[in-house]
């Protein structure tokens, strides 16, 4: 078995993926937390393995002293617990508001004793202590979801030495919670200590949403009054139309006229809230490095229709193209004339597709934009990232190597992603999230990055989050109501070869809403109507999803903190549609694997009918004779048969998901050139030799695949010149063939034809030749157009 195999995991707690009622907590549960006993809350996290941690929020404060020289404070709150310490930010008031939570695990808690310090940023030594309050753990309370949140109280400072009070209040609230507690992902954590300022909010886990997409299409159907700025040609208009970074022209109308007609669509992906313009610009293609633009318009997308059902297309409308000169001169005499040119359009943003950001093959959504159109989810997918195994170092840090992972998944619109851990090789996160199913023949990506831009790196270079692997998980392979807790294999593919990054754990659930609903989507086409009533074409789907994944990536960069270019792109294979050698192999050999089942039984036919087993011979011999004598018992035969092999193959159905296969991949055996080339840039970086090399290669394979295409080509021709007097005598011979073999049909009994065909197929090797058979022999002499091919 290869060593990339997942392997199933073993349940640490036996409590752990159990739903339980929702107890009361009191301080001796407290206690057990803080020694380490066994003792745990619930909530709704089931997946997970519960995390417990001590949770400081810092509201504001007030009536704070000021400095006597400068009178003016910069406070700011100091957050200490051991060894541990957190930080507000500074703040230039006496009465400053913080709003920040902290949270100390368990496994990281030194004290039984947590200080929480307000300093003054401009006094420097002991007296920039302007107080401190003094919580005793045993007595902090403790909050389990769906509680309300705990009220903040004033807090009245105390000396620093614990001689008393001093001016000054600080409003805290302090509680014992969970990883499901809304103060969770904004919280700053002791895990990660050692990470300040910018870097701290890139290690949020955060929960992201794609931007709404929308297909535009414009129709460009006619210009009125264009007026070409060359004399003496006839002008060579088209339409420019672009949406931000988006161009698409249409053809060249070379009518001669002022009046050209186009009547062409032009598709564009926009995204809500529609923030580009339509500019539209008619041109004159002068020569084929010049246009001159004759025309320009600039149009809001809010005002055009949306077309949310399959009616026919909005109603046209004509737009003001901007005013243009045209200078003539006659003789001495420079004249200037005024052109008003319109433009006929006919836009729309379509609602009833679906705007494909990902690949058909792994496709996580497949509802329309609209969401008047949408259909009720028919299951909920519960998802609990809990941890990962192994991790390799993927950079350098004070001299050693270390990782700093975190986890992206996405299905639908929605993206989560875990927060950082730093500096582990077996980070835990033990995170759980949810997501509607309104499709369960859907793919859920998770992918592990390491995060480079924690405020380490060097500022002037471009840090890029790296790699560590992802999996893919098809709901329909799911049980219902089954939960699944498996380590999956991290495997990415490198220029050096494949690798194994490690083993991301996971815990699965797949519960269905209405087994109604499921069964009828499997009756019902995979993407919204509109894809196959007016169907694009496979240049402009390529083109379009390009331009959609860029949307997303430029969206999804722009959040807080930014989920980054590479991660989405890694996430949605937006190079999945590049040559390689690798998956030209592998599915060369995926097809090989189809035939081989068919191949395997016309094998056994063969044998049956060389006689290699008497046995089967003679039983095939009886099921024969059953089936001439009655042949309503063929189709009836048939079914159960299939049936039988599905009730057979069932005891070996698979009981895990799914993973990266490695050999179906075909990156064990992979040539390193191959896997250059693999990575190389587009267009190619490489020398000219380089080059010269594998395109000699590329024509070797394309020549072989040629070769099979031709084969293919030639016995489909064959076929068809039986009827087509290509080759008279042939055509003669078939013909005059099926007339006898009609009367004989008319004729024979249709049991007694069928009993003869089928005792000459299986009769003994002893009255069979080693030549070819007479129908194969006519056959191959059948011309083809292969003959006329240069």
């Amino acid at each position: 078995m290869s060593h990339y195999q997942q392997n199933e995991l073993k349940d640490p707690n036996p409590l752990f993926g159990e739903r339980r009622p929702i107890g009361a907590a009191g301080q001796g549960q407290v206690l057990s937390w803080l020694r380490g006993g066994n003792d745990k809350l619930t909530s709704t996290y089931d997946l997970v393995e519960q995390m417990y941690y001590l949770y400081v929020r810092v509201v504001k404060a007030k009536d704070l002293s000021t400095n006597p020289i400068t009178m003016s404070c910069d406070p700011y709150v100091e957050v200490k617990l051991g060894n541990y310490k957190g930080t507000t930010r500074h703040l230039s008031k006496v009465n400053p508001e913080w709003n920040q939570v902290f949270a100390f695990s368990k496994e990281r808690i030194q004290s039984s004793l947590m200080e929480v310090f307000v300093k003054d940023k401009e006094m420097i030594g002991r007296d920039d202590y302007m107080g401190k309050v003094v919580f005793d753990l045993n007595e902090v309370p403790t909050r389990v979801p769906p509680d309300s949140p705990l009220a903040p109280q004033w807090y009245r400072l105390e000396d620093h030495r614990g001689g008393g009070k001093v001016r000054g209040e600080v409003m805290l609230a302090v509680w014992i919670g969970t990883q499901a507690d809304e103060a969770f992902p904004e919280a700053w954590h002791s895990d990660a200590a050692s990470v300040n300022g910018e870097g701290a909010i890139n290690m949020r886990s955060k929960v992201y949403v794609s931007p709404k997409l929308w297909y535009l299409r414009v129709n460009v159907i006619e210009a009125q009054d264009v007026q070409s700025n060359a004399r003496g040609r006839a002008p060579e208009l088209f339409v420019k139309a672009q949406v931000g970074n988006q161009i698409l022209k249409t053809k060249i109308c070379q009518a001669g006229t002022a009046n050209p007609l186009w009547n062409e669509d032009l598709i564009f992906v926009v995204a809500e809230p529609f923030e580009e313009q339509l500019v539209l610009t008619v041109e004159d293609r002068v020569s084929p490095r010049k246009d001159d633009v004759l025309g320009r318009t600039s149009l809001p997308l809010t005002l055009f229709e949306k077309r949310l059902d399959y009616r026919p297309m909005v109603l046209s409308q004509w737009f003001d193209l901007e005013k243009f000169r045209v200078g003539m001169l006659e003789g001495e005499t420079r004249r200037e004339f005024w052109f008003a040119s319109r433009i006929h359009l006919r836009v729309c943003l379509e609602g009833a597709y679906h705007v494909m950001d990902e690949s058909t093959m792994y496709i996580s959504d497949q509802r329309p934009t609209s969401r008047q159109l949408w259909k009720p989810p028919v299951g909920v997918l519960e998802v609990g990232i809990l941890a990962a195994e192994d991790l390799l170092p993927m950079k350098m840090k004070d001299g050693r190597g270390t990782t700093d992972a975190y986890c992206v998944a996405k299905y639908g619109q929605k993206w989560v992603r875990t927060r950082t851990m730093v500096s582990t090789f077996t980070p835990s996160w033990n995170e759980q999230y949810t997501w509607e199913v309104f499709d369960p023949c859907t793919v859920i990506t998770i992918g592990v990055f390491d995060n480079c831009h924690l405020g380490n790196a060097d500022r002037g270079a471009a840090p890029r989050d790296t790699k560590i692997g992802k999996i893919r998980i098809r709901l329909s392979t799911l049980e219902t109501d089954k939960l699944y807790r498996h380590k999956y294999p991290l495997i990415v593919l490198q220029p050096s070869g494949v690798k194994k990054m490690g083993e991301l754990r996971l815990a699965i659930r797949f519960t269905c809403l209405s087994f109604a609903n499921m069964v009828y989507l499997y009756s019902h086409p995979l993407l919204p109507k509109m894809h196959y009533l007016h169907p694009f074409t496979v240049n402009q789907l390529d083109g379009l999803r390009y331009q959609a994944m860029n949307i997303v990536a430029a969206r999804l960069g722009r959040a807080e903190p930014p989920l980054r270019k590479e991660v989405v792109e890694y996430m949605l294979d937006v190079e999945s549609h590049m040559w390689s050698m690798r998956r030209s192999k592998a599915n060369f050999f995926r097809i090989m694997s189809l035939f081989s089942g068919l191949i395997s039984m016309f094998k056994w036919f063969g044998n049956v009918c060389q006689w290699r087993n008497p046995i089967t011979t003679a039983l095939v011999h009886v099921l024969l004779l059953i089936l001439v004598w009655y042949p309503e018992l063929i189709l009836p035969t048939m079914f159960l048969y299939m049936f039988m092999i599905g009730l057979w193959n069932y005891r070996y159905r698979p009981r895990t998901p799914p993973h990266m296969d490695t050999k179906l991949s075909w990156a064990e055996a992979v040539h390193p050139d191959e896997l250059d080339e693999e990575f190389d840039t587009f267009p190619t970086s490489k020398p000219h030799d380089v080059v010269h090399v594998r395109y000699d290669r590329l024509r070797s394979v394309a020549g072989r695949i040629q070769t099979v295409v031709g084969d293919m080509a030639t016995q489909g021709e064959r076929l068809q010149s039986l009827l087509s007097w290509r080759d008279p005598r042939a055509t003669l011979l078939f013909i005059l063939f099926c007339l006898c073999a009609a009367v004989v049909l008319f004729v024979a009994p249709f049991r007694l034809v069928s009993l003869v065909a089928g005792l000459y197929m299986l009769r003994h090797p002893r009255f069979r030749s080693k030549l070819p058979s007479v129908p194969s022999n006519f056959f191959r002499r059948l011309p083809s157009r292969a003959d006329s091919m240069l």
